[in-house]
């Protein structure tokens, strides 16, 4: 799935030395890595061909999808290199990234059989598609210097070292449908993150009876007031249609107010999930702590 048009996020760090030119690529490593897994997808960094930017350190960030259009190749157990403890510290990040690059991971310009094949023993070879969805490149002084793009430091002309990263945040969006849409069931989940809506009340509304519908709008103020992001689908289709509808737009949470509701209980559910009867301060808690561990514990 393609966007028709390409949106991407840039950014370039420029340093007096390699030692710190490396210590700012490898934080945007990590922040690749945080910023991916916040969208709750699993993207591999894997060494690649510098290409016409050129330098000698690249890292592409693959997410894994059938219909993706690069080739990879890697280690299964690159999924088991765990960010979460790593701190801003230059040994810290190195040593992240050197548990990664313990593994071979590579998209197919970088392929090389025998050496795939020596290096990762059968049972955990993985050979598949992806999508790229961000790139980070170190190309020292390789633009610096014939732009004369110079500091003066201590005394001494020193070119800078430079570093560029980018995301493609349009392509993002086709990344994200392709790792989360199920065709079998016809269903789609965006991250909380990212979602249009936090929560979706479908209420099963009748010609001659809008108690449904009155219940839905005090139910939407109430998340409303907790700062949950709420639409209310107060069309006049029928209530399996409106479902199978908010199955495809893919808005993580549901709350469904049809013959399921019994008193202050409502038929509530996560999109892909069994659904379960609870109180609304129930609701609201389950979706605020989902909030809560998307933002702060990536």
């Amino acid at each position: 799935m393609r966007c028709r048009e390409f949106y991407m996020k840039d950014a370039y760090s420029f340093d007096l030395n390699d030692e710190e030119a490396l210590f700012s690529y490898n934080k945007f490593f990590l922040s690749y890595l945080k910023t991916f897994k916040r969208l709750d997808l699993s993207a591999i960094p894997m060494a690649a061909d510098t290409g016409p930017i050129g330098g000698n350190l690249s890292h592409e960030f693959i997410i894994l999808a059938e219909t993706g259009e690069s080739k990879i190749y890697t280690d299964k157990r690159i999924f088991e290199v765990n960010s979460a403890n790593t701190k801003l510290e230059k040994q810290s990040l190195t040593n992240l990234r050197n548990k990664f690059e313990e593994f071979y991971a590579v998209t197919d310009e970088k392929y090389n059989e025998k050496e795939f094949k020596k290096k990762v023993k059968e049972e955990y070879r993985l050979n598949t598609k992806g999508i790229e969805v961000g790139h980070i490149f170190y190309f020292g002084d390789k633009y610096s210097k014939p732009m004369n793009a110079s500091v003066d430091y201590k005394g001494q002309k020193q070119f800078v070292k430079m570093g560029s990263y980018g995301v493609g945040v349009s392509r993002l969006v086709g990344a994200i449908i392709e790792a989360k849409f199920d065709d079998k069931n016809e269903i789609m989940k965006w991250p909380i993150s990212v979602a249009p809506y936090e929560c979706v009340i479908i209420p099963s509304i009748n010609k001659n009876d809008d108690s449904n519908l009155a219940k839905a709008n005090n139910i939407f103020k109430l998340l409303h007031d907790k700062n949950i992001d709420t639409i209310i689908d107060d069309t006049d289709e029928n209530f399996s249609a409106k479902m199978k509808k908010f199955n495809l737009i893919g808005i993580p949470f549901q709350i469904l107010i049809g013959k399921n509701t019994d008193g202050d209980l409502f038929e509530f559910r996560e999109v892909g999930k069994d659904s379960q009867n609870l109180k609304i301060d129930q609701v609201i808690e389950i979706i605020n702590n989902k909030k809560k561990i998307n933002w702060y514990h990536n």
